[in-house]
């Protein structure tokens, strides 16, 4: 049995422990270990592996503390991952970036590794890959850079569109016209924007021309000069489709293509122009490819989960597919 003491004497340590103990009874449930706390010293028991790992998560915790961000249930689990692989210390770099404000006044910083490299290749490429799986912020932060160039006046609109291409559920049973039809599809894109401008400023902005949220339909024949444009839901483009939307980016404007190539909608036998983007521009300058994993979901800790038992079922899927053709080609 090892121990590990951590003073917490300068600790905020309702923010350390959290309501219920909820922070350290997670890091004592997915550790394996025990804490406790007596005259402002922390005690960890556990096998030596366990404790050392609990204790780089604790002093990691502190140093988010300290930093004036709160922890949360995902925070605490990424914290362990990157503890857990002894990558603990890169954390000291994430959340000194402020990417933009909300209308309301909170900053909108990056929470993982891979959120951080996503920022930092936006700022310094015109086109930007973001791939990876739902709840790692692609869209997000793309459009949290998008709204920080327009008030910079970097830019002089913000344009963000993706593909109608239906769910399992079909366009034609919804109301009104094409833009009625397209709505719910843009919703979450219509969602982020509120949040980041305002409901007031948002529509005001619309009417004007400067924001516009738009299927990619709309986007063939134009040329877009001094905008900041994002493709969302990318995966389910037609290779034509993404070509037409790479040759509309004009002088003074950033591209931002986001999408999850395990989560193709486009029916049989059409192919993913995302997925030959990847293949037909790796290696282009001024061009970047960003890739997300499980690691770097910012939802409910619950969907990292999911994504990684998905993750194993494909894996697993694949493994007996090839199996099985090897199979049959030696039977022949």
């Amino acid at each position: 049995m090892a121990e590990r003491s951590i003073d917490v004497s300068a600790v905020d340590l309702g923010g350390l422990f959290g309501e219920f103990d909820c922070h350290i009874k997670q890091v004592e449930k997915e550790l394996g270990v025990s804490v406790s706390c007596r005259d402002s010293v922390l005690k960890i028991l556990g096998s030596e592996e366990e404790t050392e790992t609990a204790a780089k998560t604790i002093h990691s915790m502190i140093e988010t503390l300290n930093r004036g961000d709160a922890l949360t249930e995902q925070s605490i689990t990424y914290i362990m991952i990157l503890a857990k692989s002894g990558q603990e210390e890169s954390l000291k770099d994430l959340g000194q970036d402020c990417i933009c404000m909300t209308s309301r006044g909170k900053p909108i910083k990056s929470k993982t590794l891979g959120q951080k490299e996503y920022v930092r290749a936006m700022k310094e490429n015109t086109v930007v890959f973001g791939i990876g799986p739902a709840g790692t912020g692609k869209t997000y932060l793309a459009v949290a850079k998008a709204v920080t160039a327009f008030r910079k006046k970097e830019v002089s609109r913000i344009i963000i569109t993706r593909p109608a291409v239906e769910a399992g559920e079909k366009l034609g049973f919804l109301p009104g016209d094409l833009q009625n039809k397209v709505d719910p599809y843009l919703r979450p894109l219509h969602d982020a924007l509120f949040e980041m401008v305002g409901t007031e400023s948002y529509n005001s902005y619309v009417e004007k021309g400067l924001i516009e949220v738009a299927p990619l339909a709309y986007m063939r024949g134009r040329t877009l000069d001094n905008a900041y444009i994002i493709l969302d839901e990318a995966q389910n483009t037609t290779p034509e489709q993404m070509k037409m939307f790479l040759t509309r980016i004009g002088f003074g404007s950033k591209a931002i293509i986001t999408g999850d190539i395990t989560q193709i909608d486009l029916p049989d036998g059409k192919r993913s122009g995302l997925k030959e983007a990847i293949k037909i521009l790796d290696g282009v300058e001024d061009l970047a490819f960003c890739y997300f994993s499980h690691k770097d979901v910012v939802r409910h800790p619950l969907v990292q989960k999911i994504i990684q038992a998905y993750e194993k079922y494909d894996a697993k899927r694949q493994k007996n597919d090839r199996s099985s053709f090897h199979d049959s080609s030696r039977s022949k």
